[in-house]
């Protein structure tokens, strides 16, 4: 079962970013240039992938550190995997487009994005005071 309220909360991350995304395509990028409004929507995107995952932590039911770490590792496999088919089979990017988004000396930010992503659960899990006991259990 927490694979699949995993994936349900992902598919959440996806629309808000996919939100996000389209903010910044119509109405940052023309008033702000692609480098501020790539920063402003990072930085939105950031807020909403934990305030997603703190009104989610709770109903996944994660109770072990391991269940947390599982939960980040597959949001951060699919949104990989979902990058790669959008960008490259979907909308036709070239590798080095959709490369230059994880370059952060080319000003990428999707590493540091995964990351966060990938930290979400134990984050909003501390945010929210359902952090699992370390002690009193086997990771």
């Amino acid at each position: 079962m927490l694979i699949l309220k995993s994936i349900v909360v992902w598919l959440v991350f996806i629309l808000a970013e996919s939100l996000n995304g389209t903010v910044r395509i119509l109405w940052l990028v023309p008033f702000l240039g692609d480098r501020l409004a790539d920063q402003i929507s990072f930085v939105i995107g950031s807020i909403l992938i934990l305030a997603i995952a703190s009104l989610f932590v709770r109903w996944l039911q994660a109770s072990r550190f391991s269940q947390l770490l599982y939960v980040g590792i597959l949001w951060l496999l699919l949104t990989v995997t979902f990058e790669i088919v959008l960008g490259h089979l979907i909308l036709g990017y070239s590798w080095s487009q959709i490369a230059a988004d994880y370059n952060l000396l080319q000003g990428g930010l999707m590493p540091i994005g995964l990351v966060l992503l990938t930290l979400a659960p134990f984050i909003a899990a501390k945010i929210r005071g359902v952090l699992p006991d370390r002690k009193q259990q086997n990771i």
